[in-house]
C-alpha cells in the first residue's frame, strides 16, 4: 500500500557506516569455514556492531548477537526479533513521521541540545517530535518492543544519511550544514526458520551462559570508545533525555565503556576466551599493532591472542588486505586483516563455572581484589552492598585487608585503612603503576628467578596438570625469592610475585616479620592478571587512598554525618592467621565497640562484619553490645567452607552477621 510512497526503497541492515564493521569481510569469513569444513548449526556474534556478520548466517542456523549498545539492540530486535510485526501500520506511521510539519510544533529535548551541530535545526526538530512520538507509542501500549525498535531502527538509519559527520558521532564538521531532508524507509526484514537469541550483555559475562558451535569474536581494536562514537545514537535509544556536556554534546557513557579499549584489554580477552563453550572460535584483528596514531594502535597483542587460544586448542591464522575507516590520524596503508581459527579441544579443561544457589551467589558487577587476603570478604559482596546507604560522601574501609569491600564501594570519597603496611605498600604498588609497567616487572622477576608460566606455556610444559600444580616445579625458585625479599622488604615488587605463588596466593609474615607462607599450586595466570589489571583501573578511577594506621587512629580524621565506615576486624571467634599469637584480643575488641558506640553518637553511619556463632561459641561480648544499644544485626548466608578460619564440620555452626547502626 505504501510502497509506491517509499519508492519501493528499504532500509537494509548492512547500510550503516560504523566503526570496524565486517561487511566487506563476510567473503573471507566464509572461506576460511569452507576450507576447514566447519559445520555448526549455531552461530555467536558477540561483539555484533551492525550486526552485518551475524546477518550472513541468519538464514543458515541459529543465531546468537550480543552488543553492549542500547542502539545496536533495537536493531537486533528490529531485524532478528521473531515478534509479529505489523509492518503496514509501521509503514503508515512512518509516511506520517516524514510528513511531520515541525512548525506546529513546540522545541523539544533534542531541538534544543543538538541544533545546528549534528543536524540542522529543523532536521533536529523533527528528530525530536519523532523519537517523543515512539516513546509515547510504546508506554501507551500501541506499539510492541519490537515494533518499536522497528521504528527506532529506521530513525537510527535515516539519521546516519544526514548527519553533519564524518560517519560516526564522536563529533560533528565545523561547516555549514548540507540541506539535506530527513526521511524514513522501511525496513528489509527476512524471516529465518532458526532461532534467535539476542543479548545486551558484557560479552566476558555473555559467554559464561550461552553456547554455539561457533564464536566469533570481533572485539574492539584500540583506545576509541564505541560508547563516544555513537553517543548520540545511545541518547535516541535511551531517551532518558539526559543532561549533555562538552562540545560534543555527550551524554554520561561511563556504564557502557568497553575493556578491550583499555591497557587491560589483554587480560580481558585471555578472560573471555577461557570461558567460552564452542567447538570453533573466529577471531578478527588487524595488525594496527604500534603504528599509526597512537589512540588508533591495537590494545591486545598478538602474542596475548596466541596464548589465550592455544590454551584452548589448535590455532591457525588467515590473514586479507583490510582498509581501515580512519578519521585521517592514522597512517598505515598495509594493514591486513586476520581471523584467527581456534578449534576447541574438548579435553582442554576450561574454567570452572560458577552456578548460582542460595549459598553461593555468582559474582557479576564486582572487581575482586588481587590479594587473596584471609577473611576477603568478596564472596558476600551482593549480600553486604545492598545493606549500605546510598548517600555516601565518604566511605571508610576499616580493616581493609586487600580491600574487596572498597574497591567496590561507592561515594564520592573512598579510604581503606589496613594496619599491615606490607598490604598498604602492595595496593598501592598496584593501583600508583600503570599496569603494563607493572606487568613486565612481574613478568621480569619471574624470568629472573625461573618461575612457571602456565598462562603462556600451559601445565603440559612443567609435566604437571591442574589438579597437582605447579608447587613442585616452583618450591625452590620460591624459596630463593621468599629469601631475597625477607633479606631488606623493601622490594614490595618481590612481595607481590611472592603473594601470587605463594599457598592460596595468602599474605602471611612470622613473628619477626618475615613472609613464610610455602609455595602454592598456581603461579601468574590469566585470573591474577585479570583482577590486578581490574583493580588498577577501578582504584585509579575511584581515586580510592589506602592509610596504614590502627582502627583507632580514624577518630582522628574528622568524620561526617554524611560518611560511612565499614569494619571487617579479626574475629575473636576466629582461627585466622590475624588472630594468631594473641593478634587480636578481647581488649582490641571492647576498644572497637566504644569507637562504634561513640560514633554513634555523633550520627556517624557504620557497619560492622563479624562472627556470632562459631563451633558452639558465641560472642557474648558483641551480641550484647548490639543489644543494648539496639543495633540491627543482618544475618548472611554464606558457608566458608573454603575458608581457613572456619571449620568444615558438618554439624559446625557459624552464624556471619552485619551489624549496622541505621
Amino acid at each position: 500500500m505504501y510502497d509506491a510512497y517509499f519508492g519501493n526503497k528499504k532500509f537494509c541492515i548492512t547500510q550503516r557506516r560504523y566503526l570496524g564493521s565486517k561487511t566487506k569481510l563476510l567473503s573471507f569469513i566464509d572461506k576460511i569455514i569452507e576450507k576447514e569444513n566447519i559445520e555448526f548449526n549455531s552461530f555467536a556474534d558477540i561483539f555484533a556492531g551492525t550486526g552485518t556478520v551475524a546477518n550472513h548466517f541468519y538464514k543458515h542456523s541459529k543465531i546468537i548477537v550480543n552488543d553492549i549498545l542500547d542502539s545496536n539492540s533495537h536493531v537486533y530486535t528490529a531485524f532478528f526479533g521473531k515478534d509479529k510485526i505489523r509492518e503496514e501500520k509501521l509503514k503508515k506511521r512512518l509516511k506520517h513521521y516524514n510528513d511531520i510539519e515541525i512548525q506546529k510544533y513546540d522545541e523539544n529535548y533534542f531541538s534544543q541540545n543538538f541544533s545546528n551541530t549534528y543536524f540542522d535545526a529543523v532536521n533536529a526538530k523533527k528528530i525530536g517530535i519523532i523519537r517523543d512520538d515512539i516513546e509515547k507509542l510504546f508506554e501507551e501500549k500501541i506499539i510492541t518492543n519490537r515494533e518499536k525498535s522497528y521504528l527506532l531502527t529506521s530513525l537510527i538509519y535515516a539519521l546516519d544519511r544526514i548527519a553533519n559527520t564524518v560517519g560516526h558521532y564522536d563529533a560533528y564538521r565545523k561547516i555549514d550544514i548540507p540541506d539535506k531532508k530527513l526521511f524514513l524507509l522501511p525496513l528489509d526484514i527476512t524471516n529465518s526458520q532458526y532461532s534467535t537469541e539476542i543479548y545486551k550483555d558484557d560479552a566476558n559475562e555473555l559467554v559464561k551462559k550461552i553456547k554455539a558451535d561457533v564464536v566469533y569474536i570481533d572485539p574492539p581494536y584500540n583506545s576509541r570508545q564505541y560508547s563516544d562514537a555513537y553517543h548520540l545514537l545511545e541518547n535516541i535509544a535511551t531517551w532518558k533525555k539526559e543532561k549533555v556536556f562538552g562540545v560534543a554534546k555527550k551524554i554520561d557513557r561511563s556504564h557502557i565503556k568497553s575493556k578491550y579499549n583499555m591497557k587491560s584489554a589483554g587480560v580481558a580477552f585471555g578472560d573471555l576466551i577461557s570461558n567460552i563453550d564452542a567447538k570453533y572460535v573466529l577471531v578478527s584483528y588487524n595488525d594496527m599493532g604500534t603504528s599509526g596514531n597512537a589512540r588508533s594502535q591495537s590494545r591486545i597483542s598478538d602474542h596475548e591472542i596466541l596464548s589465550a587460544l592455544k590454551r584452548r586448542g589448535e590455532v591457525q591464522i588467515y590473514e586479507t588486505d583490510f582498509k581501515q575507516f580512519t578519521t585521517g590520524k592514522s597512517n598505515k596503508d598495509d594493514l591486513k586483516e586476520r581471523i584467527f581459527l581456534c578449534k576447541i579441544d574438548v579435553a582442554v579443561k576450561t574454567n570452572k563455572r560458577v552456578v548460582a544457589s542460595k549459598n553461593n551467589p555468582v559474582q557479576r558487577g564486582f572487581v575482586k581484589s588481587p590479594l587473596n587476603y584471609t577473611g576477603g570478604k568478596h564472596k558476600l559482596l551482593p549480600q553486604i552492598t545492598k545493606l549500605f546507604p546510598d548517600d555516601i560522601k565518604t566511605f571508610y574501609d576499616v580493616f581493609s585487608g586487600g580491600a574487596n569491600v572498597g574497591i567496590n564501594a561507592t561515594a564520592k570519597n573512598i579510604i581503606c585503612i589496613e594496619k599491615n603496611r606490607y598490604v598498604v605498600d602492595l595496593l598501592k604498588l598496584i593501583q600508583n603503576d600503570n599496569f603494563e609497567d607493572l606487568n613486565q616487572k612481574v613478568i621480569d622477576i619471574i624470568d629472573n628467578f625461573g618461575l612457571s608460566q602456565s598462562y603462556i606455556k600451559g601445565y603440559e610444559y612443567y609435566g604437571v596438570d591442574s589438579s597437582s600444580g605447579l608447587g613442585r616445579y616452583n618450591k625452590d625458585a620460591f624459596l630463593k625469592l621468599r629469601n631475597e625479599f625477607n633479606k631488606e622488604k623493601t622490594r614490595i615488587d618481590l612481595l607481590l610475585v611472592l603473594v601470587l605463588y605463594s599457598f592460596n596466593n595468602q599474605i602471611r609474615f612470622n613473628s619477626k616479620g618475615d613472609f613464610n607462607l610455602p609455595v602454592g599450586k598456581r603461579d601468574y595466570n590469566g585470573s591474577s592478571r585479570k583482577n590486578i589489571a581490574a583493580f588498577n583501573q577501578i582504584s585509579n578511577e575511584k581515586k580510592i587512598a589506602f592509610k596504614s594506621c590502627d582502627f583507632r587512629d580514624i577518630e582522628q580524621m574528622l568524620l561526617e554525618k554524611d560518611d560511612f565506615v565499614y569494619l571487617d576486624p579479626p574475629y575473636l571467634l576466629g582461627l585466622a592467621s590475624y588472630n594468631e599469637m594473641g593478634g587480636w584480643t578481647e581488649k582490641d575488641e571492647k576498644d572497637l565497640y566504644s569507637l562504634l558506640t561513640r560514633l554513634d553518637k555523633k550520627g556517624i553511619r557504620f557497619a560492622l562484619s563479624n562472627v556470632l556463632e562459631h563451633k558452639g561459641k558465641i560472642n557474648k561480648i558483641m551480641k550484647e553490645w548490639a543489644r543494648k544499644y539496639q543495633y540491627k544485626v543482618h544475618k548472611l548466608d554464606y558457608h566458608y567452607r573454603n575458608s581457613n578460619y572456619h571449620s568444615t564440620a558438618k554439624n559446625s555452626k557459624t552464624t556471619e552477621v552485619l551489624i549496622t547502626n541505621y
